[in-house]
């Protein structure tokens, strides 16, 4: 049996009058790439699975009722979750550093998409649950989409099909 990855969605909700989570994060920026030095939680003794990555999307806002519709101010961010995320060195390769960086740029890609979202949709004074909906619609999208990358590259161990992916999320993150 091979080794395995593992992602872990992190569904973290921040509305604008609660704080960030209290632990070190990484904000997830075009130019900043993982390094094995960025996995700081413990890997567990007896597991064949190589890495762990725990990364998700983070939004909050505020509104204000203007007309009959409500306008909204929002953010959302996606972030790496150092003390969440581990590896098993002896496991461990490029090829599955580039894996566990995809699971997080495939977070800030649902991240872009939810912000469209937002663009797109009117606000009632339902704001509250319309934002949250549209969050929990993205989250399930990223948690399917996930799953399928992970099945597609058995976990970064099918070496060609883990570079098509590669190629493919970076193309996408030019959009």
């Amino acid at each position: 049996m091979g080794v395995m990855t593992r992602c872990w969605i992190l569904l973290v909700m921040i509305f604008a009058i609660a704080g960030y989570a209290q632990e070190e994060e990484i904000l997830w920026n075009p130019d900043f790439r993982l390094k094995w030095s960025d996995f700081r939680g413990e890997a567990p003794a007896s597991t064949r699975i190589a890495a762990v990555t725990a990364s998700g999307i983070s939004y909050r806002f505020a509104s204000m009722e203007r007309d009959g519709y409500y306008e909204v101010e929002y953010e959302v961010n996606t972030f790496f979750y150092p003390q969440k995320s581990w590896y098993q060195p002896q496991l461990c390769n490029d090829l599955v550093l580039s894996h566990e960086q995809l699971h997080f740029d495939i977070a800030e890609i649902f991240a872009r998409k939810m912000r469209r979202a937002m663009d797109s949709t009117r606000f009632t004074e339902n704001v509250k649950a319309e934002i949250n909906a549209i969050y929990l619609q993205t989250l399930k999208e990223l948690e399917d989409f996930q799953d399928r990358y992970d099945a597609e590259t058995n976990y970064s161990m099918n070496r060609t099909a883990q570079l098509k992916w590669n190629m493919q999320i970076e193309e996408a993150l030019k959009q």
